[in-house]
């Protein structure tokens, strides 16, 4: 009992630490500079309170640096190259906040945000501030689940992210596998909890399915991330239809509402299956020389980055056209039409900018390629309530 009610306390201080620190990062580009001095008085006032035993007992291990690890040519100083932050060292809970890849955290919390937006616009009269609390148990689940998914992921590439992202927690020498082990345990225990005693069967399934799935990813012998086609299927099913699908329902189920398919609902969940198979794909992008030394026979190692990032451009361009042209057919009740093709017009530009800023054989030029990808992913779901 108390090694799980220490799981448990470490996994609530991994969300105190991802909504706390959260507000004190600029968005540039979706992209995160760390505030240091918010950071050190954050830790200070923690190390001071009721709970500081825990927090000094996990500092000892964790070593501080004084530089900056590039992971790659053209690193910047901010650490602001690409979709993560790639500096090195600080204090425990900027650790934590890095091992819960915060690009990741950000596109569940813009996913449960705007479909809870969705179902609230579509039943107005149903809104409550009875259903915050709700909402909230909801939104923490779902961020145990993320944790737990990219945690499981870093204990098991380890060596791999030596070579690909030598800044992540674990390969920096920051946390300990120990320490890693004891916040997935405590995310994947508590989130299912959460699932089960506030919401209904069909969810606490879908749940439990997101995390085999994502487990299997990762952990041997399985480690499907080694087959292209069941690693985008298994990121596609859990980033794109379960997440957006589930928190619909939920949404519904908790208003009392029957829940019935719509337009807005379908469009969604499956334009962001399709996103999110991209993502797959792309992920792998900047990975190429870690993924080859260890035999990840990634779709990047078989067929190179220029190929990939040109598939990945034109299945996500045809992702757009696809919504353009169901904005244009559809009956005028559906969408506004409006945002539906204006907004998906200029995203489309947006994507071919990007894809002809690319340089495949600068790694620098491909973390930015990367990045433009996971704009688009959160731009979307800023759309989606509007269209």
């Amino acid at each position: 009992m108390l090694a799980t009610g220490r799981c448990l306390g470490l996994c609530s201080l991994l969300l105190i630490v991802n909504f706390s620190t959260f507000s004190s990062f600029s968005l540039n580009g979706f992209g995160v500079r760390p505030n240091c001095h918010q950071g050190i008085h954050a830790s200070k006032m923690i190390l001071h309170s009721p709970g500081k035993n825990l927090i000094q007992k996990l500092g000892k291990s964790s070593r501080t640096h004084s530089k900056l690890v590039h992971a790659s040519e053209g690193a910047s100083a901010s650490g602001t190259v690409g979709v993560e932050d790639t500096t090195v060292g600080g204090n425990i809970l900027r650790s934590m906040y890095k091992f819960t890849r915060p690009h990741t955290i950000r596109g569940t919390i813009l996913a449960s945000c705007t479909g809870v937006a969705r179902a609230l616009i579509e039943h107005p009269t149903q809104i409550s501030l009875n259903l915050v609390p709700r909402a909230v148990l909801g939104l923490v689940a779902l961020l145990m689940g993320n944790a737990y998914i990219v945690g499981i992921n870093q204990i098991f590439d380890v060596d791999v992210d030596k070579v690909n992202k030598p800044f992540l927690p674990i390969a920096a020498g920051e946390l300990t596998k120990k320490q890693a082990w004891m916040l997935v345990a405590g995310c994947g225990l508590l989130g299912p909890l959460i699932a089960a005693l506030n919401f209904g069967g069909l969810i606490l399934g879908l749940y439990l399915f997101g995390l085999v799935i994502g487990t299997l990813y990762s952990v041997p012998p399985f480690q499907t991330k080694r087959f292209p086609i069941i690693a985008g299927l298994t990121i596609a099913c859990v980033r794109g239809f379960l997440l957006n699908f589930g928190v619909y329902y939920a949404v519904k189920q908790a208003l009392n509402i029957p829940f019935q398919w719509n337009a807005s609902v379908i469009f969604l969940a499956r334009f962001m299956t399709v996103f999110a198979g991209v993502i797959a794909i792309t992920k792998d992008l900047p990975d190429v020389e870690g993924d080859r030394k260890y035999n990840i026979n990634t779709l990047t190692v078989r067929k190179g980055v220029p190929a990939v990032a040109k598939l990945a451009t034109g299945v996500l361009l045809a992702n757009y056209i696809s919504a353009i042209v169901n904005g244009i057919v559809a009956p005028a009740q559906q969408f506004n039409k409006v945002v539906m093709v204006s907004g998906h017009a200029l995203f489309s530009v947006w994507l071919i900018k990007l894809y002809k800023d690319l340089n495949a054989s600068s790694t620098t030029s491909v973390k930015k390629f990367y990045k433009g990808i996971w704009d688009l992913f959160y731009a979307e779901y800023c759309l989606y309530p509007f269209i």
